[in-house]
Formats: C-alpha cells, structure tokens, sequence
C-alpha cells in the first residue's frame, strides 16, 4: 500500500476570523495542510490561498510552522560553505567545545527560519520584505536529527508614515525542537502591502 502524507493540523490562532469569514476549511482553530518537512516545495495550501495584508495581522498569536528536519548531512554542508568552524564539522572537534557534540551554525538556524517561514505563510502574503532584523539568539545548539518548528507572535503593527500603502508588522520567532527546547529567538518587522494597495496589484 501506497504511503499516504500524513496531515499536519497547524496553529494559526490569528487567522481563525479570517478563514471563517471567508467561508475557508477551518477545524477549531487550525488549519489542515500536508507535511513535506520544508524540503523544497511550499506546504501545500498552507493558508488555503489566502493572501494577507496587513489588515488581517493582529498582536498575539499568529501561527506555529514546520516540521522541517535537519539531518547530519544537512548540518555538514551547510558548515562546509558558510560557517566551516570546527564543532560543526567534525565529531571529534566537536566533542572538545562548549557545545559539547556536533551542531549546527546558528547562521543554519537563520537559514531554516527563513525556509520555514515561506513554507508556512511568507508565500501568501502581501510582502514588501523587511528592513532588517532587531534581535537574534542563539538559545540552544542545533543538533543532528533535530525536527523544528517556528512559533510566531505578532507584537505590534504600525502604518507606514512615508509610505501609505504599507505596513509594519513585528514578529517574534520562536524555534523549538520535538522535545519543545527553544534554539534560537528572533525579533524583526516585516513589511506587508495593504489591503488596497494589494487589491491594485
């Protein structure tokens, strides 16, 4: 018998109005998608084809995203070209640094928020991209096998006020591995067209 793709149900507490609104699929709250562990393709239907401005984005919670799995491989390559210090390259090296086994750059872990990311919402929104990041932390080491999810909370949103037709929506990202250990924190704005804005694209 064929493998059939196991359905993820996905937390996205801050869109809950909108689905219902609009008549979408909703199951208390969550929305169901297909898992492909954020390899390569987008999650399919993540958000149902919703496209969100920046209307439809509120302080609190807005989503938990993943699961994307991170293999000794994964971990290796991405060492080699970008960030070839020894403890992510080596098990030996590894086992003589404060991390105590070999893990992954945290420059890895910004890669894989950012995969994460466009998997789970970035593709179905109005985004205008970001000026930058506020704050990252590196929390916890990235280790070989790990399976990762981003919790995302919004903040605080703001209109533009030399461009009227964006806004700024700053998010918190939380990543976290199966066992629920926080990796890596990061604070940044995004910004979202809105909604008439969009509407004229």
């Amino acid at each position: 018998m064929a493998n059939q793709p196991r359905t993820e149900s996905l937390r996205m507490d801050g869109l809950s109005h909108i689905a219902e609104k609009d008549g979408r699929r909703v199951r208390n709250g969550a929305l169901e998608v297909s898992a492909n562990n954020g390899q390569t393709a987008p999650i399919h239907n993540a958000i149902e084809k919703m496209k969100l401005t920046f209307e439809d984005f509120k302080p609190g919670h807005f989503g938990t995203f993943g699961p994307h799995h991170v293999s000794r491989d994964d971990i290796i390559s991405f060492a080699s070209e970008f960030d070839p210090q020894p403890m992510h390259l080596d098990d030996e090296a590894a086992s003589r640094s404060l991390l105590k086994g070999l893990s992954g750059s945290g420059w890895h872990m910004c890669a894989l928020l950012m995969r994460i990311s466009w998997d789970g919402f970035i593709h179905n929104i109005a985004s205008a991209g970001a000026p930058g990041v506020d704050e990252v932390r590196w929390v916890s080491p990235l280790r070989p096998g790990d399976d990762l999810t981003v919790s995302i909370d919004v903040l605080e949103t703001r209109e533009s006020k030399s461009r009227p037709d964006i806004g700024f929506v700053r998010i918190k990202n939380d990543m976290r591995n199966a066992a629920g250990q926080t990796l890596m924190l990061a604070t940044l704005p995004i910004m979202v067209l809105r909604r008439a804005a969009a509407g004229a694209n």
